[in-house]
């Protein structure tokens, strides 16, 4: 998934830094329904009373009133925005040089935001304290229960503030995650019947059936999930990815980079040298679209400008990161099954 070298050569900072954690205090777990109570964000029509919220960890946030202010990771951020809840701070890749909204952002106006940290291990206390914050969300990248992008050397530091909500995107398809961030938007009072949401998720069910389809009539085009840094070129295995994992269940025909490589790498992916960049043949290539990777159009390695698929021009972008929600999935699957779909078979 993280697809750029990090400082330290453990999983979790390999993936940060290719841009693909700390556990907040949360209440006692209790129920085994998983289904939250009632509330809401913002006060905005929404039902006041208890809330409670079973995250991915099993644990059970319980609190006298649905949260008001809400921190999150910057793409769970974008995806409670998609549904109409409103957060007051965001963590995470937020803002590229220039001030103008990452990737991550979705469509959030960022200039409204008290960005706490914008690049990885940057998470001011000060500011998030400020905010007096009344629930923590984040995704989650393995299955320790460790929150995306709450830094490790202050997650203790940082859970005093505020419970926290984990919504995990480790060894699960699409689909699983965006059920789950949909409940969590629902029980902060979004109204899952409104017409915008309803039609996002049959936009996005008609996608899943295109790609599926596309797939079924495309059996030879092979598709390669890659990133680039200026040292290396990494191919992305299916396996652990949310995007990965259900395009392969749909049918696409991934390219699956070596098992021995990957299994050193973390699990995500296999490393290679822009010399051997060519070493898998692929008809369409999916490039990690974040901010820290390099994009296709910066590519000036000679070696990526012979690969058939970039001559044939079947290159288009991959977000490892999806922004949870059925409006910002769509395009990811329409995309790919579009490319599937006209593709040229010249690996």
């Amino acid at each position: 998934m993280a697809h750029v070298r990090a400082s330290h050569p453990t999983r979790r900072g390999v993936l940060a830094a290719g841009g693909v954690l700390g556990l907040g205090a949360v209440l006692a777990a209790c129920g085994d329904d998983g289904k939250p109570a009632q509330g809401g964000s913002s006060g905005d029509g929404a039902a006041s009373g208890p809330w409670s919220f079973k995250d991915d960890r099993g644990r059970t946030v319980k609190l006298d009133e649905a949260p008001k202010n809400i921190v999150a990771f910057t793409g769970a951020a974008a995806a409670l925005h998609d549904y109409g809840i409103k957060v007051k701070g965001v963590f995470g890749p937020t803002t590229t040089e220039g001030g103008k909204p990452d990737v991550q952002a979705g469509d959030m106006d960022v200039s409204g935001l008290e960005v706490i940290g914008n690049v990885w291990g940057e998470f001011n206390i000060e500011k998030y304290a400020a905010l007096k914050p009344d629930l923590l969300v984040s995704t989650m990248f393995d299955d320790a229960g460790t929150l995306w992008y709450v830094p490790e050397e202050s997650k203790e530091q940082i859970a005093k503030f505020a419970p926290s909500v984990g919504i995990s995107v480790y060894d699960v398809q699409m689909t699983k995650s965006l059920e789950r961030m949909a409940s969590l938007a629902e029980s902060l009072g979004a109204d899952m019947k409104a017409a915008a949401v309803v039609e996002a998720k049959k936009k996005f069910e008609e996608a899943a059936a295109r790609l599926k389809a596309a797939a079924k009539a495309r059996p030879e085009i092979k598709v390669l999930a890659g990133s680039a840094s200026a040292e290396l070129f990494y191919v992305s295995t299916h396996n652990l990815s949310v995007d990965l994992e259900y395009y392969k269940a749909l049918g696409v025909n991934i390219i699956e980079p070596d098992a021995k490589a990957v299994e050193e790498s973390g699990g995500w992916f296999e490393s290679l040298s822009w010399e051997n960049v060519d070493k898998y043949k692929a008809d369409v290539i999916i490039m990690d679209d974040r901010a820290q990777a390099i994009q296709p159009a910066d590519i000036d390695e000679a070696t990526w400008k012979k690969l058939p698929a970039v001559k044939a021009g079947q290159v288009i972008a991959r977000s490892p990161e999806p922004i949870l929600s059925y409006a910002k999935c769509t395009p990811l699957l329409t995309s790919l099954a579009e490319a599937i779909e006209n593709a040229e078979k010249v690996a």
